[in-house]
């Protein structure tokens, strides 16, 4: 019998909502592990302690980090984590995990309904253009440093009205479609990997 490989998601509460669904059509093939994140400089610490700790002994690492980092102070206008510090977290992750034989795949961050999200009793704000500038800035990253990358965000903004359930996560249909569009994508990958 062949051993399994191990899959690992890094996310936020988008993975986390997705997760039982891709764990289901992965589990034949996979060993699936769900670890929580928050934003890119929480994800950084992490991903830090677990090498030091030497717990990142995965085949494939599903990484995002982006809402959080995006959430802005509605009295300052400014950001959890500023775009510029983002850039710099993003390209320590890459580093750190080019170190190690962890294969690393970033995962776009899903969008965002700004007209929902932005009332006058949230404690923070989110904008649908800072989504955007920020996976910019991630797409441009991982290009640099040849990271394939899973683009969620485009594949969720693409199956039409009706897809939240409040201000940033989806309807269960939803997070079933976004499991089978990243079980396709690993299927494939696996299909790569079995035959170099």
């Amino acid at each position: 019998m062949s051993t399994l490989l191990q899959v690992r998601v890094i996310g936020d509460s988008i993975s986390a909502q997705y997760g039982p669904y891709l764990e289901e059509y992965l589990r034949e093939e996979w060993v699936y592990s769900l670890s929580g994140g928050g934003d890119s400089s929480k994800v950084l610490v992490s991903l830090q302690s677990q090498q030091e700790a030497g717990e990142l002994d995965m085949d494939l690492l599903l990484l995002n980090c982006g809402l959080h980092d995006i959430r802005t102070d509605p009295s300052t206008g400014e950001q959890q984590v500023p775009l510029v510090q983002y850039q710099k977290n993003l390209q320590q992750i890459v580093a750190l995990l080019q170190e190690t034989s962890v294969e690393l795949v970033w995962m776009r961050t899903t969008p965002c309904d700004e007209s929902v999200h932005n009332h006058p009793d949230m404690k923070f704000h989110r904008f649908a253009a800072d989504c955007d500038a920020y996976n910019a800035a991630a797409d441009e990253i991982m290009d640099a440093a040849g990271i394939k990358c899973i683009d969620l965000f485009s594949f969720t903004n693409n199956l039409g009205p009706d897809t939240y359930c409040d201000h940033v996560h989806f309807h269960e249909h939803v997070r079933e479609k976004q499991a089978a569009y990243i079980a396709g994508w690993v299927g494939q990958w696996k299909c790569q990997y079995v035959t170099k």
